[in-house]
């Protein structure tokens, strides 16, 4: 299978998406929704922007806000990758067309299919060629970077029920660990994985250590799937 990709969200500080993006990582996420811990101003961001090297990707994390909120972020700092978070519509990724868009989806049993179809229909009835991923998110807590693991027994039986079929590629989130992130691999084969807890040792302070372990946990597995 093709290597994994890695994405390490809640990035607040410049020194931290430097060191994760030395160590391997292929995506970073900036949070823009002012209700959680992790949440930067522009100017924050725009710091973090400038030490990024080439082929790292900024991703900018948005929850439930308006159209005209995302677009006085994305706008002016010209990130082009927008993760949507909450309840967001389909209308809503329409009217990003001119950015690539990844969708958030919470992992609860009475709920998930339905979820999926939704965006099934979705994806074909308004052609949202420009949503490219979806985020399999913990249920439980607020969003993102709760350490709350998800529900992967759940996922791997949606997984062979081919319940993903006809769907963006996926994104595997929630309570992810250099311990765990194997398993999840193995057993999901996610594009991506998409971690922020996992590698901090206090919110939005990432740990080297723990970046470097979990990034090579994640090319280690990949390597021996090939």
């Amino acid at each position: 299978m093709p290597r994994t990709r890695i994405k390490i969200c809640g990035i607040t500080r410049p020194t931290d998406a430097q060191k994760a993006a030395q160590l391997g990582a292929d995506a970073l996420g900036m949070v823009f929704y002012p209700k959680v811990r992790r949440c930067i101003t522009i100017e924050t961001a725009r710091q973090i922007l400038s030490v990024l090297p080439p082929f790292t990707t900024p991703v900018a994390l948005f929850v439930d806000q308006t159209l005209d909120a995302i677009r006085s972020v994305i706008d002016p700092l010209g990130i082009e990758h927008v993760q949507l978070h909450g309840d967001e519509t389909p209308e809503l990724v329409s009217a990003l067309r001119d950015r690539i868009v990844l969708k958030a989806i919470k992992v609860n049993r009475e709920t998930f299919e339905d979820g999926l179809n939704h965006w099934r229909r979705a994806i074909t009835d308004a052609k949202l060629s420009n949503l490219r991923g979806l985020v399999l998110e913990t249920a439980a807590g607020h969003a993102g970077g709760n350490g709350m693991a998800n529900d992967w027994e759940y996922l791997i039986q949606c997984r062979q029920r081919e319940l993903f079929d006809g769907l963006p590629p996926l994104i595997a989130a929630g309570g992810l660990t250099a311990q765990s992130v194997a398993g999840v691999i193995k057993t999901l084969q996610p594009v991506a994985v998409d971690v922020s807890s996992g590698v901090e040792i206090t919110p939005g302070c990432k740990d080297e250590q723990l970046l470097r372990d979990f990034i090579a946990a994640v090319n280690s597995t990949s390597t021996s799937l090939d």
